[in-house]
């Protein structure tokens, strides 16, 4: 171990835990969730391979109104945002684009408007 090594006894706390738990919900989210969404709805609902009134109007608003469909419907919108978000922060650090807390309040301010949008959106329905 290097002698001149110093140990900061009193390191300061870090936001970073919630960004990057964050961030790892959405990609999750993204990664397995979303696909399986536009396989049936932009796929096989179109080729008529699930039944169309499966997905009519009244059954969606009805899912869309529910507990679990309005937490999956918030989910889908901002989960895979916060990771985008948190994508796009790192990477213009990694490009040299040293933004600093203003990139950093800038990012996260638009995950959170866009989740706060599907939350309200999703309560007007």
């Amino acid at each position: 171990m290097n002698p001149n090594y110093k140990v900061d006894r009193a390191p300061r706390r870090s936001d970073e835990p919630i960004w990057w738990g964050l961030f790892g919900a959405g990609g999750t989210w993204f990664a397995m969730i979303t696909p399986i969404t536009i396989l049936v709805l932009g796929i096989l609902a179109p080729l008529g391979i699930i039944d169309a009134e499966a997905l009519s109007y009244e059954r969606v608003a009805e899912f869309a109104t529910s507990i679990i469909g309005a937490l999956f419907i918030i989910a889908s919108l901002a989960l895979p945002m916060w990771h985008a978000m948190h994508r796009v922060h790192h990477g213009m650090h990694d490009l040299k684009f040293h933004t600093g807390v203003v990139g950093k309040v800038l990012c996260y301010a638009f995950a959170f408007l866009i989740t706060a949008l599907a939350v309200v959106f999703v309560f007007m329905i």
